[in-house]
């Protein structure tokens, strides 16, 4: 498949981008700052640009098969401004112009999904989050709603904790109060889920949580 990866200089879009590579995929990266990314592949191409800028956007997505989020917000406190949600849905726009409707990405467990049933984390993250980190929560709930809303065929994983730690090979994902799902989970197989939802159509238009 040819997919187009948000976030690629990241904790996990690295994973992301080496595993696909590693799967026989044609990857494609957006990033704003292409020296944190030296990455010499035949299958990888990558373009600079922001997620603000329609024309690298476009560029990006044209041809793709899907297209895999590793975005997540600044937890600083001082963090302002909805980049992220405002990209977001310039990236809803130009996919829907190019018909590329596979959308992977991630979010939070602060944020529901309809087959969740009552769960603790509903009740403490999102207080935890709107005190600790509230324009991270504000901007993952921009940018959820700006592909959850549209008629893109979306796979949203939800994570905790993301850790360090070396790939464990075991994932869990499924809804809060009805699978055992926890909250720590290293990046690669973070990573690994993502990639995976490439040909796993269990989620399609979900939000699974997911951890190790």
């Amino acid at each position: 498949m040819r997919v187009t990866v948000l976030g690629a200089t990241g904790g996990i879009g690295r994973h992301v981008v080496q595993q696909l590579l590693d799967d026989g995929h044609h990857v494609t990266a957006l990033v704003r700052n292409p020296a944190k990314l030296s990455l010499t592949h035949p299958d990888f191409t990558l373009i600079t640009g922001q997620l603000a800028d329609r024309t690298a956007l476009r560029k990006a997505v044209t041809g793709a098969d899907a297209v895999i989020s590793a975005l997540g917000p600044s937890l600083k406190r001082s963090a302002t401004g909805t980049e992220l949600a405002d990209g977001t849905r310039t990236l809803v726009t130009v996919m829907d112009e190019q018909e590329v409707s596979r959308f992977i990405g991630l979010a939070t467990p602060s944020l529901a999904d309809p087959r969740d049933k009552p769960h603790w984390k509903h009740k403490v993250l999102p207080v935890m989050a709107k005190a600790m980190f509230p324009g991270a929560l504000r901007e993952l709930e921009g940018m959820t709603a700006a592909v959850t809303s549209s008629d893109l065929d979306y796979t949203i994983a939800r994570i905790t904790n993301p850790t360090d730690k070396p790939a464990t090979g075991r994932i869990r994902s499924g809804f809060l109060g009805h699978d055992k799902v926890g909250s720590a989970m290293t990046r690669p197989d973070i990573a690994a889920f993502l990639v995976s939802q490439l040909t796993d159509t269990r989620y399609t238009r979900a939000m699974p949580a997911i951890s190790n």
